[in-house]
């Protein structure tokens, strides 16, 4: 399970299988997607399979979710989406009601998001082998503007758009049957708008990743080594809600490596932080790119002290996506 889990183990799976078969120019960016030129045209595909459990949470299921990804993963190369496939894998004795439902939201995460379902594909397995329905997407978008690790440079500042660990907390306590002080639901929701915004007011967005699994952690150590830059971090900085942090304190987990699927952190010119914090509300400046050739995340702690940050080795949580 851990080799699911975008951590080390996943990693190295990628390293050790598929890229010594697969390697080509647009898959060794190791990128959300893929990033070509046709004609005239500059797109963006990508694709991603999704098998949480429960297919339903607080704030989202299964079919809002799997939009939103590939949404977003898109996003995440400049791109703007424009269109998805969908492919179902359904087990045997899942209720129509439910699918019905979940397609449902389908289609409304793919009108808020701007973007159209035009192809798909159905298959049934048998009862006990699917959690009742796993879902893949894949979509193209047109590119606006190149986001890529190679233009991230020294001094660049690392904002993150929102409060972490929300999506994570959500499936594991759904799961679980816990109860918190007050109601946490997942963050699950499209990323082009605020992208598209910090495009429109002239930001120079040098750098996207969304915060799926592994959260912001592994996130910014996947970057920090594709750039061979350290980072620094200021722990104090980062949103984090009380409820969450409260939740990960008494289940002994790190917010920083909890999932995330409404979340994503920008590396953009210092010069232009106060403008794209104005433009994201609930963004923070969570830290800057060292001129420091060591790929290494430095953290200084809420206490004071430091300490370096690493990719997570294991699983959290998993089948949280």
């Amino acid at each position: 399970m851990a080799h699911g889990g975008g951590g080390r183990m996943s990693q190295r799976l990628i390293e050790s299988v598929f890229m010594p078969l697969f390697s080509n120019d647009l898959l060794d960016t190791r990128h959300d997607g893929a990033v070509f030129t046709i004609g005239n045209a500059d797109l963006a595909f990508s694709t991603d399979s999704y098998v949480v459990r429960p297919l339903i949470f607080p704030g989202g299921n299964i079919g809002d979710l799997a939009v939103n990804g590939t949404v977003n993963d898109l996003a995440m190369c400049g791109a703007q989406p424009l269109y998805l496939s969908c492919g179902f894998i359904l087990e045997e004795g899942l209720e129509i009601a439910t699918l019905r439902t979940i397609a449902e939201s389908m289609q409304a995460a793919a009108s808020r998001a701007g973007v159209q379902l035009v192809t798909g594909d159905t298959k049934v397995v048998d009862h006990g082998k699917a959690d009742g329905l796993y879902i893949n997407t894949a979509g193209i978008g047109r590119v606006r503007h190149r986001v890529a690790a190679d233009r991230i440079e020294p001094g660049d500042a690392i904002i993150v758009s929102g409060d972490l660990g929300a999506h994570g907390i959500t499936i594991l306590s759904t799961r679980e049957g816990l109860e918190f002080d007050a109601p946490v639901e997942s963050d699950t929701a499209p990323l082009w708008g605020p992208v598209a915004a910090l495009l429109d007011a002239g930001i120079d967005i040098h750098c996207l990743r969304d915060l799926t699994r592994g959260g912001f952690s592994s996130a910014l150590n996947e970057l920090a080594q594709a750039r061979n830059l350290a980072m620094e971090i200021d722990e104090g900085r980062i949103p984090v809600t009380e409820t969450v942090r409260a939740a990960c304190e008494l289940l002994g987990l790190d917010p920083l490596y909890v999932a995330n699927e409404g979340r994503f952190v920008a590396f953009l010119p210092a010069s232009q932080t106060a403008r794209a914090l104005e433009i994201l509300p609930h963004a923070a400046h969570a830290g800057t790119v060292l001129n420091e050739t060591s790929a290494i995340v430095h953290l200084r702690s809420i206490s004071g002290g430091n300490r370096i940050l690493q990719m997570i080795s294991g699983e959290q949580l998993p089948r949280i996506c």
